[in-house]
């Protein structure tokens, strides 16, 4: 009797224990601030640092569930074996202020007209301004066939854009000793979009140094019209892709792998035409888009699914208390972390002027850089506005490869992101470049 009264007492414990368990991961809360920041990449992690310092401790709550944050400008490198994984990021807790609240949860609805967001634990947070720093998602699902390819081990089908998968691009290169080695650009925006190519010519250089570049036939099938959208840079990269034997196919599209039989299956996006392609390697620039939980809120975004913000203000089109940054913007700039630190201090003054209620002033000239990488010691930086004209800094012709422009971007960008721009103290090289415009005369020589 007195062991099946224990045996009682304990189950009696025990289911309250359980429902204890379950209501405390269901119970939701309520967060009030001044700026609530949805996002802990480049440009929210800037961000949030700048108004910090400004607002003080506990006034911004940043909405950031990863435990790391990536340098993903280091992914091309990784993928050629200059770079290792685990130099490229750093824990999230290390790199945003500590004078922030940080809720390691996902945004997953939008309510503007309330000024709420609602989080994956069931919380909800009150803002007086809302800045959406959400990045873009990786649709490799989007593509039938891929992800399959991508979970067979020792495959020969790798993408620089992910951490899941970027190491094997290197192992990739090892392994292939010849047939089709095919890279792609997807008919979707993207985040640095010079990288689907930067990775080209470091996989060409790389069939070069271990002299198996006569074995193997290097294809670059993206879905733009044209190689690369400047032109001023397009006409320096298409001698060094003629010689290097790169063969390049615009306006086609990867719309399946058959990873059972090496075979990539591709569109013409001006007449339709599906083709197959046999394959030794494949490299995938997975389709891109903004996260699914910001889409569906329509108040938010544009047609094209991101956030409808002012081109020069950044300033949200129908909500003057929501601002935007970085790749899930829906201005017409190149989406790249260069991108978001000329942006970081337009957006900034901008937030202040509204919580002080002054008008705007601070404008946004579309500024990006594309370091395109075009071997193991060589680059071209380019840098360019909202109409696609170069807006250099440096009083050198940055249309040509240079060992210079190689190391800025191996050795000094990785120190100036982690120690300059996360802390919220860089701004983009506006200044620098007109420091140095008195320079930029003999500019071609």
């Amino acid at each position: 009797m007195i062991s099946r009264l224990r045996f009682a007492n304990r189950r009696s414990q025990f289911a309250s224990y359980i429902r204890e368990l379950s209501t405390s991961h269901t119970r939701s809360e309520k967060y009030d601030c001044k700026v609530l920041v949805v996002g802990g990449g480049s440009g929210g992690c800037a961000m949030a640092a700048k108004l910090t310092k400004r607002l003080g401790k506990n006034n911004v709550i940043i909405l950031e569930p990863a435990e790391k944050h990536y340098y993903q400008p280091m992914f091309t490198l990784i993928g050629g074996g200059m770079k290792r994984l685990e130099q490229s990021y750093k824990p999230m807790a290390d790199v945003l202020p500590k004078k922030a609240k940080w809720l390691k949860e996902k945004a997953v609805e939008f309510d503007p007209d309330r000024n709420e967001v609602q989080t994956s634990c069931g919380n909800t947070i009150k803002y007086d301004l809302l800045l959406i720093a959400t990045g873009l998602q990786l649709k490799y699902n989007a593509i039938p066939g891929l992800l399959d390819a991508l979970s067979i081990p020792n495959s020969k089908v790798c993408s620089i854009y992910s951490p899941d998968y970027v190491d094997r691009v290197y192992d990739c290169l090892r392994s292939t000793t010849d047939g089709n080695v095919i890279f792609t650009f997807p008919h979707s925006p993207v985040k640095c979009p010079g990288a689907p190519q930067k990775i080209v010519y470091i996989s060409e250089h790389y069939f070069r140094k271990v002299a198996r570049r006569n074995d193997v036939n290097i294809v670059y099938n993206t879905a733009l019209p044209v190689l690369f959208g400047v032109k001023h840079y397009a006409d320096a990269l298409w001698p060094i892709v003629k010689k290097r034997n790169i063969t390049v196919n615009t306006r086609t599209n990867l719309i399946e792998v058959k990873p059972g039989q090496d075979i990539a299956v591709f569109e013409n996006l001006d007449n339709g035409e599906r083709f197959e392609e046999k394959y030794s390697m494949l490299h995938v620039t997975p389709p891109m888009c903004a996260p699914d939980e910001l889409t569906k809120c329509k108040e938010l975004v544009n047609e094209a699914g991101f956030v409808n913000v002012d081109k020069s203000t950044l300033q949200h089109v129908k909500y003057p208390n929501v601002f935007a940054i970085g790749d899930s913007s829906g201005t017409p700039n190149s989406k790249t972390a260069a991108s978001a630190a000329a942006q970081s201090p337009v957006v900034f003054r901008n937030m202040i002027s509204v919580l002080d209620g002054k008008p705007l002033t601070s404008s946004y000239d579309g500024y990006a850089s594309c370091p395109l990488v075009t071997g193991y010691n060589r680059c071209i930086l380019a840098e360019f506005d909202y109409s696609l004209t170069p807006l250099e800094t440096f009083p050198i012709a940055q249309n040509k490869e240079r060992y210079s422009m190689f190391i800025m971007k191996k050795d000094l960008m990785p120190i100036l992101y982690w120690e300059m721009m996360l802390p919220g103290y860089w701004n983009g090289p506006a200044l620098m470049r007109n420091l140095l415009s008195p320079f930029k005369l003999n500019k071609s020589k």
